[in-house]
């Protein structure tokens, strides 16, 4: 049997492949399609990860897709609903059926001689291809199957539970147990207000802090303009507004550090009791230097003020059969000790990328406008903002793409990569953030430039204005149209 092509084929059927299916229906309904998803669900991280309290660290009204409301009362939204938003979504715009499920990608391979991609697939263990023209990977940033956990000396006499929140068992029962949650993130600043439902007390350990900052779950200037105005307008006023806010806090931080650490700090000590130590959450580096975490309605000091949580600044030295031994001799005890360390930092779902049958060293390769890459021919990924709501960029490239594909539509060719005829670049890491998840891979991550279009800019407005205005007609694409046999298509 012939392999199946499609025009595109989608990897991933989390928030960034649905929105991207969502767009191409709309802006592209002649195209075929298909989404590759490893797993059986939609949702992406909003289906894998159920931990208790998992929430969004951005609010839905940027978080959510430009094309559909946001319509639920919290701002701040649990796991479920948005993973029931997505699956709406996909619903509502007639895409589930363009979903193969237990679909694993594992390698990549494009043909210059025909311009068309060959997708290899495992499904139930067996090998399958697929061929296209345009491949769009949205696989987000970190391995599904491995999150990070450092190597911790005696992990083996620890008598007790130790897990990783990527990997949540659906019957932990913690009622009444004294759980150590290791970590200063926002998966760590989510789950210790969260597990105090049951725990006896909960308790984050931490090497360094992160800054947190309150934000409302609900906003009452939007329960009032839902009152006199259409939803989305309520919607598209929220988001400009929200978006705007967003970026005025990331400026400032980074224009007024020494002033922007002191603000941070003051709401922080104004919702703790008066006599706690405040060098709990006093970073050493400068705001934005790493991602600021959201903690909805100060839920996290409310636990601190009642006594429920606490936390805990050190080094540890050891697991032992009751806890954790610390650096500086005192032990911390446990019942159950969560590794909220980090995530696994993967793009492109580790999958092997190769044109002509040779590997394709993308970790050389300079990113052009956030979503195709330098010398690599019908190929995108969707990767969202690091300081704001991925979607907000998400969106903006998954439309890019589209005009791209009407625009070679138009003139009738078939490939397109970008290339740099400036000669050599400086270049700096495509994540430009200090963050140690990301300096632990930052040598095998692409890189960006110094200049337009290969710098990418973390700047909602100025993004949308260089992709909505911004030509396809440019020395730095380069089309061709090669001669191909004739493909089997599929709707």
């Amino acid at each position: 049997m012939a392999n199946e092509f499609f025009d595109v084929l989608i990897i991933g059927a989390g928030l960034s492949g649905i929105g991207a299916a969502c767009h191409l229906k709309k802006e592209c309904p002649g195209k075929s399609f298909a989404i590759l998803e490893g797993r059986q669900a939609i949702g992406g991280t909003w289906d894998l990860f159920r931990y208790p309290g998992i929430r969004s660290d951005s609010d839905m009204y940027t978080l959510g897709y430009d094309f559909k409301p946001w319509v639920n009362q919290k701002g701040i939204a649990d796991g479920d609903d948005i993973r029931g938003y997505i699956q709406e979504a996909a619903q509502e715009n007639d895409v589930e059926s363009h979903i193969r499920f237990g679909h694993k990608v594992t390698g990549l391979n494009y043909s210059s001689a025909d311009s068309l991609w060959t997708v290899d697939v495992e499904v139930n263990g067996e090998a399958r291809q697929y061929r296209a023209q345009f491949v769009l990977s949205c696989t987000g940033y970190y391995n599904y199957n491995e999150g990070f956990t450092p190597e911790f000396d005696g992990r083996e006499d620890f008598k007790g539970q130790v897990l990783h929140p990527q990997f949540w068992p659906e019957d932990l029962d913690y009622t009444g147990k004294k759980v150590v949650v290791i970590g200063s993130g926002a998966t760590a600043v989510t789950l210790v207000p969260a597990m105090t439902d049951k725990a006896e007390k909960v308790t984050m350990l931490q090497r360094s802090p992160s800054y947190v900052i309150s934000v409302p779950q609900m906003d009452p200037v939007i329960k009032f303009m839902r009152k006199i105005m259409p939803e989305k307008w309520v919607y598209k006023v929220t988001r400009g507004r929200n978006v705007t806010i967003t970026l005025a806090i990331y400026n400032f931080c980074k224009k007024f550090p020494g002033l922007a650490r002191k603000l941070l700090q003051k709401q922080v000590a104004a919702q703790l009791p008066k006599d706690f130590d405040m060098k709990h959450f006093t970073p050493k580096y400068n705001p934005w230097d790493e991602r600021l975490c959201a903690v909805p309605n100060g839920d996290m000091f409310k636990a601190i003020s009642k006594g429920k949580a606490d936390v805990v600044t050190n080094h540890i030295d050891r697991f032992v059969e009751n806890g954790i031994l610390l650096k500086d001799g005192s032990t911390l005890e446990a019942d159950i000790i969560i590794t909220a360390t980090g995530l696994k930092i993967q793009l492109l779902g580790g999958i092997d990328i190769k044109k002509d049958g040779e590997i394709i060293p993308m970790n050389e390769k300079m990113s052009y406008r956030g979503l195709m890459f330098q010398d690599v021919p019908n190929f995108g990924m969707i990767f969202g903002y690091t300081n704001a709501s991925w979607t907000l960029k998400a969106d903006l490239l998954a439309k890019w793409f589209c005009g791209l594909l009407k625009h070679m539509d138009h003139n009738g060719v078939r490939q397109v990569q970008p290339v740099n005829h400036g000669g050599s670049m400086e270049t700096r890491p495509f994540v430009d953030m200090q963050s140690g998840y990301i300096a632990r891979v930052a040598d095998t991550l692409p890189r960006q430039g110094m200049e337009k279009p290969w710098k990418l800019y973390q700047n909602y407005f100025a993004d949308m204005a260089s992709l909505k205005l911004g030509k396809y007609d440019v020395d730095t694409l380069e089309y061709s149209n090669q001669v191909v046999t004739s493909e089997p298509r599929t709707a």
